[in-house]
């Protein structure tokens, strides 16, 4: 199924655990350290530099990009690694996020309870996912690097429903 993040979020609500899609529009990168960060500007109650709200986190640090192209390799990182952070998802108001493997118990329970999705991809594979992305901007923590919070403008960019609305998980079926 294709979705466009700009006009068919109604369609999200139809996704289930398994399903392939192809997401058009803007996702936004996040890893340990801008999860860390965002936390911090959280506790502090200050304002974030980027609004996530009906955005797709997605776990990745891009590699330098070649000549010719908008990013470099990009390839999922192990979600596992943000699964103490899946609590601030529903403070950001984000859709889902995106990344590899498995979650704990209690990430999967916060998602299915805060209706946030989790879409998975292949790792491996990020010379070709970079080829989905038609736009990369940093656009908070540069001093952070690749672990910079990136804007990705993504076309046809293909992901695997892991955790839908319905309490289905990709993992323990």
């Amino acid at each position: 199924m294709k979705i466009n993040l700009n006009t068919d979020l109604d369609k999200l609500k139809d996704l289930k655990s398994g399903d392939t899609v192809y997401l058009t529009g803007v996702i936004y990168t996040a890893r340990d350290a801008a999860h860390m960060r965002i936390e911090q500007y959280l506790n502090e109650n200050k304002e974030l530099p980027v609004d996530f709200s009906n955005h797709f986190i997605y776990y990745a640090g891009p590699t330098p990009t070649k000549p010719g192209m908008a990013v470099g390799s990009i390839g999922p990182t192990t979600s596992s690694r943000m699964d103490k952070f899946s609590y601030m998802m529903k403070k950001l108001n984000v859709l889902g996020t995106i990344g590899k493997g498995p979650r704990d118990e209690n990430c999967f329970r916060t998602y299915n309870n805060d209706h946030i999705l989790y879409l998975i991809t292949t790792g491996g594979i990020g010379a070709l996912l970079s080829k989905c992305v038609k736009k990369c901007d940093i656009v908070a923590f540069d001093d952070l690097g690749t672990e910079s919070i990136k804007r990705l403008e993504v076309e046809n960019f293909p992901v695997i429903v892991a955790y839908d609305y319905y309490e289905n998980d990709i993992f323990r079926r």
